[in-house]
């Protein structure tokens, strides 16, 4: 187990130390490897994780106040829940670990000019971003971190997040026992979103394959992805990158930068009834996310930032990308009345098709 490394940046995180870094931080280290572009940063492993929590001698106790609780007992939960969160941040991490995840943080700092670099801190569970089930959102993320005793703080917050009440009854409801999963995180730069949000490489409305579809709102993407916020909506076709639907919608408010701090703030009217995004921005982003799903060889959903850190036409960053998992598990069904043209885009678009002998990609 000592062998198994403790902090692995993005750039050198090879296929066979993917397991050691949970769904998220493997997702990123293949679109950083893939040259996509991707904000730098590093993972800090399960490996770690699991050290703390052998020599925390408290895990047992943990586990049994989990399993004492019994299905439809919301407050026993609520409790027990509450109580494996301060157990967890009290964990203590071996000082060599320490030492090792602030060098590694301070090389980001040099890499990218900036003294105590802002970062984001992400939950990368073992478990998250499988094809057979999408954990997104189920554990925290922390943004505007700086500093290194900051980032080692919000590590353990990460994995404590293992142990929130809607975690543990997500876990239980996809059958995966509490102990068979770990927790990697991922630190990475802080993008300066003038606007985000998310894409997939179908329409979710429908399944159709043949367009790239985008949600996009002003600032950072949380408000997009836990639904605060109704994005504007964008349609893009796959060949010939045209927007054929555009959907601008009132959008309220925003998760901004305030202060060094995250905030969410009220946007003026005019402000709020603008396009979040420009035609050339649209169609980067539908580039980039039809690039993952060629790479990955399935839909994808991706997450996207626009970075006002970054110069015009390179400022389009890929933030996460994890297989689509609704209609990705349906069949897809064949349309006998299709004309030839729509055959021939079907073929063109479809990433699992393979050129060779016209058969399915393995």
């Amino acid at each position: 187990m000592c062998d198994q490394p403790h902090v692995i940046t993005f750039d050198t995180l090879t296929e066979e130390l993917k397991p050691l870094v949970g769904g998220k931080c493997a997702s990123l280290g293949t679109m950083s490897q893939a040259g996509l572009p991707v904000p730098p940063g590093f993972a800090v492993t399960t490996q770690v994780y699991a050290d703390a929590r052998t020599h925390s001698g408290t895990y047992q106790e943990l586990t049994d106040q989990l399993r004492a609780v019994t299905v439809g007992d919301t407050d026993g939960l609520t409790v027990a829940a509450a109580r494996a969160r301060e157990m967890v941040k009290s964990w203590e991490i071996p000082a060599a670990i320490e030492d090792e995840i602030r060098a590694t943080y301070q090389a980001l700092c040099d890499y990218c000019g900036v003294p105590d670099l802002p970062v984001a801190v992400r939950s990368s569970a073992t478990a998250e971003d499988t094809p057979d089930a999408s954990f997104a959102g189920e554990h925290d993320t922390y943004l505007w971190v700086r500093g290194a005793e900051s980032v080692l703080e919000h590590v353990k917050a990460c994995w404590a997040s293992l142990f929130t009440d809607r975690a543990i009854a997500y876990r239980t409801e996809f059958g995966y026992d509490h102990t068979d999963v770990d927790m990697a995180v991922a630190v990475q730069k802080m993008v300066r979103p003038r606007s985000a949000g998310v894409a997939f490489t179908l329409d979710p409305t429908n399944g159709d394959r043949s367009g790239i579809c985008i949600d996009s709102a002003w600032g950072f993407g949380e408000g997009v992805v836990s639904g605060e916020v109704t994005p504007d909506n964008f349609l893009v076709d796959k060949v010939m990158y045209q927007i054929g639907r555009r959907i601008i919608s009132p959008k309220s408010h925003a998760y901004q930068l305030t202060d060094q701090q995250v905030t969410k703030v009220e946007l003026d009217a005019d402000l709020a009834a603008r396009p979040s995004l420009t035609d050339d921005e649209i169609v980067a982003i539908a580039r980039l996310a039809r690039a993952a799903e060629k790479h990955y060889g399935c839909p994808q959903d991706i997450e996207w930032a626009v970075d006002d850190d970054l110069p015009a036409g390179e400022d389009v960053v890929l933030l996460q990308a994890r297989p689509e998992t609704v209609w990705s598990k349906k069949s897809a069904a064949v349309n006998a009345s299709q004309d030839l043209m729509s055959s021939i885009v079907s073929t063109l678009v479809n990433p699992l098709y393979s050129r060779s002998g016209g058969t399915p990609a393995s």
